[in-house]
């Protein structure tokens, strides 16, 4: 039974049609990579999926439960968590301040217990330092920068810095926006093996958004295509790689996509 479907989806902004009946799966454990040019609605989708966007029409469900008339901290409460195409975090704040951040959807200490920090605050605090500092910051080798000031940091730390905030949200699904973008190779070859480990380590789904197409044919396990809020096609890596659809649509069907795509020439198609 899918973890995640979507089923139907319609979504428009004044005139403009985003999403037109879009419909997907993700199965539990999979990495699930979602692409297509840009303006196709891929983030569109996780934002209907996470409740910033409310779409016209459809239904989202969530380990069979339909969570389509959700608030979005309803919905991050029930395990879905995400980071974004543009980073989202507090500048002024520490790396580890941020992350504790991503937790506070499952923290049930009150007011007073809060403002005083004792009782049952002060145990939830502990549990959750010592889950961030000894799983999350190790998990994404980040343990010399967690007292850094985050607005200091190079972009790619703070891509990662995004990710282990996320991480603390203990998702049981992770839907991840462009998390390789404006990264060079070496931080891309890093951020791709981060994904990889999390998804193994911690059997969490993932739902990836990203331009890359190496390292989208190298990690996924099925690939969804989407042009002009449409789905085109869907399937393995290597299927979706040789689909003519994919190619003319998504790049245009020029020797560069074909490359762009990992093959060697129209002749691999």
């Amino acid at each position: 039974m899918a973890q995640l479907e979507v089923q139907d989806l319609h979504l428009s902004f004044g005139g403009l049609s985003a999403l037109n009946g879009v419909s997907l799966a993700v199965d539990p454990g999979e990495i699930f990579a979602i692409i297509g040019p840009n303006g196709a609605g891929k983030t569109c989708i996780l934002n209907c999926i996470c409740r910033f966007y409310h779409p016209d029409k459809g239904k989202i469900l969530f380990e069979d439960r339909d969570v389509s008339q959700l608030a979005s901290h309803k919905v991050a409460g029930l395990g879905i968590a995400r980071t974004f195409q543009n980073i989202e975090l507090f500048q002024g704040m520490t790396v580890l301040d941020n992350i504790k951040l991503g937790a506070h959807v499952h923290l049930r200490s009150g007011f007073l217990s809060g403002g005083f920090y004792w009782g049952k605050a002060r145990k939830e605090e502990v549990k959750l330092r010592q889950e961030i500092e000894e799983r999350i910051i190790d998990l994404l080798e980040i343990q010399a920068i967690r007292k850094k000031i985050v607005g200091t940091l190079p972009y790619g730390l703070q891509k990662r810095v995004e990710l282990a905030r996320a991480l603390a949200m203990q998702p049981k699904i992770l839907l991840l926006d462009e998390p390789m973008a404006g990264m060079n190779l070496e931080e891309t070859e890093d951020m791709a093996r981060f994904i990889l480990d999390i998804n193994e380590e911690r059997k969490v789904a993932i739902v990836l958004i990203e331009h890359d197409m190496g390292v989208v044919m190298d990690i996924s396990d099925r690939v969804f295509v989407l042009d002009f809020g449409t789905k085109i096609a869907e399937g393995p890596p290597e299927e979706i790689q040789h689909n003519e659809h994919v190619i003319n649509a998504y790049l245009g069907g020029s020797d560069a996509a074909f490359s762009k795509l990992g093959l060697t020439g129209r002749d691999s198609a």
